[in-house]
């Protein structure tokens, strides 16, 4: 599938949101992204994690502000973010600035989710060593769970997009690649090479 610069919409989010759309129509987890952070030497990790929503103030996914990457977030504000759709040959690449949402949204996300995972949110330490995963086990189920509360130190992040990059496969590895970036408060749109 050929991917052309008149193809494109002139905003980033509206041309997301056409992909993203077209995704969830031809695949399951769409939502499925990998986000890279680095800590304050710069030393790199990345991860799969979920994307809950996105609108023009950014893409935000939900995790444990004190686990790796909450902690890395907090040295370090800098993300990049790479959904992958193999079904439809595309990949959406965003790069940005991190920030925690407000904690009316942090807490209205907690309680959409269903029991278990808000008792999973509550009982798990996530990136801390765990000796047994009875210990875990055993953390649940001293939850009582119909009245749990959001923890404060789980919530969500916003990533702030500063660059897009959309990516169309092509065969012999000729991809079309159209990266959008500010300049002067608007967005420029620039084909590279695969």
């Amino acid at each position: 599938m050929e991917l052309r610069r008149r193809d494109l919409d002139p905003d980033p989010l509206r041309q997301f949101e056409h992909w993203y759309g077209d995704a969830a129509t031809a695949q399951d987890w769409p939502e499925r992204m990998a986000l890279a952070t680095a800590d304050a030497e710069g030393a790199p990790s990345v991860r799969m994690v979920l994307l809950k929503s996105f609108d023009e103030r950014g893409l935000v996914f939900y995790t444990h502000y004190d686990s790796r990457k909450g902690r890395e977030l907090g040295a370090n504000p800098r993300a990049a973010l790479v959904l992958y759709w193999v079904s439809l040959g595309r990949q959406a690449r965003i790069e940005g600035r991190a920030e925690r949402v407000a904690a009316s949204e942090s807490n209205a996300y907690f309680a959409s989710r269903p029991p278990g995972a808000r008792a999973g949110a509550v009982a798990s330490r996530q990136s801390e060593v765990l000796a047994r995963r009875d210990e875990l086990d055993a953390r649940v189920a001293a939850l009582d769970v119909e009245t749990l509360a959001r923890p404060e130190t789980w919530g969500g992040f916003r990533v702030v997009p500063e660059v897009w990059e959309f990516w169309q496969h092509r065969d012999d590895r000729l991809h079309d690649r159209f990266r959008y970036r500010r300049a002067g408060g608007a967005w420029v749109i620039e084909r590279l090479y695969p």
